[in-house]
């Protein structure tokens, strides 16, 4: 069992583990009305990555909550047909207790729920990307989670000038890893190339589910290191930025450098029939 908090009535508790160290994960989801994009793979993730940090989650306990948090919100960000979009977070943090890092014994989990607006859509055009300076460091133990400890991000998010739409980050030997909020496709000439799993802070769902479709296509996708120059050399033939909240995006210019614009993928990725 968990403690369910409602972000709009009161926040979590002042000892809470996720707001002290970090100690939680969370998850954004795009919604209409009450039915979510990528619902399962979004509840699945969580679940799952809470196993991995040792918090006692189940994906239908998530479930179960998702359903109060339609009820709780949907109303607010209706449209003239009652199913109006908008976006669910879910925060999970391993709760309260404990002196310093050890968790206490018998802590059991706080689940904060939050709404919000949907983000304006990108435009079809492309958007314009930069490079950050700050270099993002996975540990392996955690690499994937999308958990509470996202500082890098933060510091990268602040370097993002007005009119541009994301910062591509690099780890430690200048591989192109994922953007502050997005994951990282390139059409390059052996193929869909995106970073191996194991080196992304976050391994998104929709980047997931867009590589498992891909490769149903009998397209070729490889998980590979990304340098720079796969993203602006004469081979690139497109470059994309993706998460379930914004969809698919086509850069169309990085670090003052135009690339080729193919709004190709825009074709497979529509939210609304990936509703559940």
């Amino acid at each position: 069992m968990f403690n369910l908090y409602w972000a709009d009535e009161r926040g979590l508790p002042a000892g809470d583990r996720g707001c002290a160290y970090g100690d939680g994960l969370f998850e954004t989801i795009r919604m209409q009305g009450s039915r979510g994009v990528l619902m399962s793979r979004h509840l699945n993730r969580m679940a799952g990555d809470a196993g991995r940090l040792g918090i006692p989650m189940t994906v239908a306990e998530l479930r179960k909550a998702c359903s109060a948090a339609a009820d709780h919100f949907a109303g607010r960000f209706s449209n003239a047909g009652g199913c109006g979009a908008w976006v669910l977070k879910l925060t999970l943090t391993r709760g309260e207790g404990g002196r310093g890092y050890r968790p206490g014994s018998g802590v059991r989990p706080n689940l904060l729920v939050a709404a919000s607006s949907m983000p304006a859509v990108p435009p079809v055009k492309g958007v314009e990307a930069d490079l950050s300076r700050v270099p993002l460091t996975v540990n392996p133990l955690f690499s994937g989670i999308k958990s509470l400890n996202r500082l890098e991000q933060v510091m990268a998010a602040r370097e993002i000038e007005e009119g541009v739409f994301e910062a591509i980050m690099a780890d430690a030997d200048g591989n192109l890893v994922e953007g502050t909020r997005t994951n990282l496709l390139v059409k390059a000439p052996d193929g869909w190339a995106t970073p191996p799993t194991k080196s992304l802070a976050v391994a998104g769902v929709l980047r997931q589910w867009l590589l498992e479709r891909l490769r149903a296509r009998g397209e070729t996708v490889v998980e590979r290191p990304l340098s720079v120059q796969d993203l602006t050399g004469p081979g690139c033939s497109g470059v994309y930025l993706m998460n379930s909240v914004l969809g698919i995006v086509s850069v169309r210019r990085l670090a003052d450098q135009d690339l080729p614009v193919d709004d190709g993928l825009a074709t497979i990725f529509n939210p609304l029939e990936l509703l559940e």
